[in-house]
């Protein structure tokens, strides 16, 4: 760019005609309250930014002297005055005005300027209402595509190596307490969390790549107007993001957010997007219960809309539970957004892998411990106590089995067996009255209770109650016992209505003992978790509930 000569006496910022009254009157109002305290008067500067600056230095201290009759005359000033934006963004937005005229009275294109310019067209695209919404929508269903495409590989070695590992175990140790421990409390809780890692360091190289090359900052300017509504700001565009991969590094990510009110409202809904986690859960449902159909040639099928709707439901449900939290709880006004959209660059391939590490490091030091050790805890409440009139009695079973088929059907009953006499298996029982309405009987409530550390642990445990050895989402003997288990009177355990009971509960349940803690580290009390454990758990049983009675009314 080069520089014209200025001209002089440049016009000062001429602030909003709402802004300006807002000053008169307040200025005429407490001018001699603030005479009285500072021995002063009230200058236009400082009524500025008392009303501008919700929780600024200036309005704390008058407040501080003169009391709360300031206070509510300030923050009903913000309400007259602002409409949908808040004070500051209006004050922003006269500010970068009498900026952009100071900048074309002294400054001429130069001859370098074409990268500008083409920027500029870019951004005219990219920022569009309706075109840069659909390019976000493709981008971020291309990111999450090729995290759930491009992860599979390390996620089947992962998963081999952990079964690998569990038989190394069991071909070491006798049958026993210290074996089951091992086997399926410390390697089975560490696998559950590590198996997930390619996709969580997946997620973390694209956020690092879109934010390094300025367009995730083209992203959050585009959600700002719809996340304004609800009540967050664009700044919670990347914490609720990162939540679809995991939740935990999505509140983590949430210390950016300035506002107090703002960031705990992203932390308190992180929660609902609906995690990689969650995964397994549906593809076993789907698989086992919808009917596969399809449209289009096969373009579209009906699984992969039920397998969509199932993601989109959190996202759904978030919408009314961040407005709620901001008019309740949370009240405050909506802070400003105020953006800078950097340059367009390539992405620097170190910053990005340094990034991904050391994200992906801090999620298995922080997360995989603290599963590992729920894990031996729920391990230990399915395997105790354990009844010698039972292993007395499957043991000449087993002496009577001929093939090896027989073998592992005397094994999978005596595993289902011992499981039902458990502390857990007691449990299931105790809570089978509250989750009888959704559908379930108690092996259901309690494979969702026992997946309270990990919401994949789920999987496992219905396949433990049913006898199955390969306890995999993807696995034809787990599909076909899920579609085989009955009830004491003989009727199916699972259908479809049942089926998308489970599905959305776990969708809107924290089942997350990481998440939780995560959540207590970041707010600094056990309040905010238990807040959220609490209302997620009552959405989740409600939305179940609506979900079974709505469609087995159809079904029926």
């Amino acid at each position: 760019m080069l520089a014209r000569r200025p001209r002089p006496h440049a016009p000062l910022p001429e602030l909003p005609p709402e802004l300006r009254d807002a000053v008169a009157r307040l200025r005429e109002e407490f001018d001699d309250d603030v005479r009285r305290a500072f021995g002063r008067g009230l200058s236009a500067p400082e009524a500025l930014r008392a009303i501008v600056d919700v929780d600024g230095e200036i309005p704390r201290r008058l407040v501080a002297k003169i009391g709360p009759r300031l206070a509510e005359r300030l923050e009903a000033l913000r309400r007259e005055i602002a409409g949908e934006r808040s004070p500051a963004a209006l004050e922003a937005s006269a500010r970068y005005a009498w900026a952009q005229q100071v900048a074309d009275r002294i400054l001429a294109p130069a001859k370098g300027s074409r990268t500008l310019r083409r920027s500029e067209r870019i951004d005219a695209v990219l920022t569009h209402n309706v075109w840069g919404t659909l390019i976000l929508l493709l981008v971020l269903g291309g990111v999450f595509q090729a995290i759930y495409a491009g992860a599979r590989p390390l996620m089947d070695l992962i998963s081999h190596g952990t079964a690998l590992a569990s038989a190394a175990v069991e071909a070491t140790f006798p049958p026993g307490p210290l074996e089951s421990l091992l086997a399926d409390g410390v390697i089975g809780g560490v696998g559950a969390v590590i198996v997930f890692l390619p996709q969580i360091l997946l997620l973390f190289v694209f956020v690092a790549i879109l934010e390094d090359c300025g367009y995730m900052a083209r992203g959050a300017f585009l959600m700002d107007r719809l996340l304004t509504r609800a009540g967050l700001s664009g700044q919670s565009v990347i914490p609720l993001l990162s939540s679809f991969a995991c939740a935990v590094p999505g509140i983590m990510s949430a210390r950016g957010i300035a506002d107090r009110r703002d960031r705990l409202a992203t932390i308190l809904v992180a929660p609902l997007m609906s995690c990689s986690a969650r995964l397994p859960v549906y593809v076993l449902l789907i698989g086992a219960f919808v009917p596969d159909r399809s449209w289009l040639g096969g373009l579209v099928g009906l699984r992969g809309l039920v397998l969509l709707a199932a993601h989109l439901i959190g996202v759904v449900v978030a919408v009314p539970v961040v407005w709620l939290l901001r008019q309740s709880i949370l009240r405050g006004r909506v802070p400003a957004f105020v953006l800078e959209l950097p340059g367009y660059r390539l992405p620097n391939p170190r910053v990005v892998a340094m990034r991904a590490w050391l994200q992906g490091r801090e999620f298995l030091v922080r997360a995989g411990t603290l599963i590992l050790a729920a894990s031996v805890l729920v391990w230990a409440l399915t395997y105790f106590p354990r009844p010698d009139a039972i292993t007395e009695r499957y043991a000449d079973l087993r002496e009577r089995a001929v093939t090896v088929e027989q073998l592992r059907a005397v094994d999978a009953a005596e595993r289902a067996a011992l499981l039902l006499q458990s502390f857990m298996g007691r449990f299931g029982r105790m809570i089978e009255p509250v989750v009888t309405p959704l559908g379930w009987d108690w092996r259901i409530g309690m494979a969702v209770a026992a997946s309270f550390p990990a919401r994949e642990v789920i999987i496992a445990t219905l396949g433990t109650i049913l006898g199955v050895e390969d306890t995999s989402e993807d696995s034809p003997d787990m599909i076909r016992r899920i579609e085989d288990a009955r009830r004491p009177d003989g009727s199916p355990l699972f259908t479809l209505p049942v089926a998308l009971s489970l599905m959305v509960f776990m969708a809107l349940c924290c089942q997350c003992v990481s998440t939780l803690a995560v959540m207590r580290r970041e707010t600094g009390t056990w309040r905010w978790p238990a807040f959220a454990f609490t209302y997620m758990t009552a959405l989740a049983w409600l939305g179940a509930l609506v979900t079974f009675q709505v469609t087995r009314g159809l079904s029926g």
